[in-house]
């Protein structure tokens, strides 16, 4: 079983599939170790890591390198976050088949206008795509993949930019029909009303997913409830190691030595054991072995 068809397989059989974000490799590899269902490889974070606004200011090849990065590393499954898709339907059709030949499990794509903003900041610019323009994306997506289980996400922006459940359902109903597989509906409310009217309403077939980094009060079991079958936690693990890296260093710069801080970082074996370093000799020794059995080594 692919990745692809491991993610579909999880949607069927879990009440809500529990996907946390990740930046890098490392940082996939212990959302992975601490049994997340999957992982999402989020442009915030990804282009946080490089220093630059989340505005479409990376190219698809660096978000690509990061998420491709992320599937060689870890056994579950890897959705990317792709923005608004880096262009057109035609750029779309790109990407769908370079990342599901990366063995990634799905994409998403959102229905704002390029270059997008983050969608949680504020004053920001949520100008949507028209309707047409988008479904043509989706349209596109689906023309390219080769497996029918490599997902594709569409993310509703329209209770972002403020024009109202009508029109977020209309989208939704359309992109459904196009062929997404999965209907992200995003708010940036405090409260998760704003998330269970849409679901309460919705009476499409593709399951839903939310990202409740405002609405971070939420139940799991709420979400259940509410019939929404995947949640994203897109940022957490970035903004906890952003906290985690400022105190470390603010106590570094004065510290005498460095035993007044070793408590606040990992043990290099736990580094060693994330690389599989121990892994080395074992290797080298079976190597070692076929090389003797093939008569190089006496």
């Amino acid at each position: 079983m692919n990745q692809s068809e491991n993610l579909v397989n999880l949607l069927e059989k879990k009440p809500i599939v529990k996907v946390c974000g990740a930046y890098d490799a490392m940082s996939a590899k212990l959302v992975e170790a601490h049994d997340f269902d999957a992982i999402w490889a989020g442009s915030f974070a990804i282009s946080a890591i490089h220093n630059v606004p989340d505005a479409s200011i990376l190219t698809m090849t660096e978000f690509f390198d990061a998420a491709s990065n992320m599937a060689q590393s870890c056994e579950i499954p890897v959705i990317a976050d792709c923005d608004t898709g880096y262009g057109d339907a035609n750029n779309v059709r790109y990407l769908v088949k370079k990342y599901e030949n990366a063995g990634i499990a799905g994409i998403c794509i959102e229905d704002k206008t390029f270059p997008k903003q983050n969608s949680l900041l504020k004053n920001g610019n949520n100008q949507l795509l028209s309707e047409k323009d988008f479904v043509a994306k989706i349209l596109a997506a689906n023309d390219v993949k080769q497996n029918k289980a490599f997902s594709i996400i569409a993310r509703v922006e329209a209770l972002i930019s403020g024009i109202g459940m009508e029109e977020a359902l209309k989208r939704a109903y359309a992109y459904e029909k196009a062929g997404a597989d999965l209907i992200l509906i995003h708010s940036k409310k405090i409260s998760p009303e704003e998330i269970f009217e849409f679901s309460e309403s919705w009476k499409g077939s593709s399951p839903l997913v939310v990202i409740p980094t405002t609405y971070y009060s939420v139940k799991i079991d709420e979400l259940i409830s509410h019939n929404i079958k995947m949640v994203i936690y897109a940022n957490q693990t970035l903004r906890a190691a952003h906290l985690a890296l400022n105190n470390l260093l603010g106590k570094m710069k004065d510290a005498n030595n460095m035993d007044e801080i070793q408590n606040e970082m990992s043990p290099m074996d736990d580094i060693f054991k994330l690389q599989e370093m121990f892994e080395i000799k074992s290797q080298e020794k079976d190597i070692e072995e076929k090389l003797r059995k093939l008569g190089y080594i006496s």
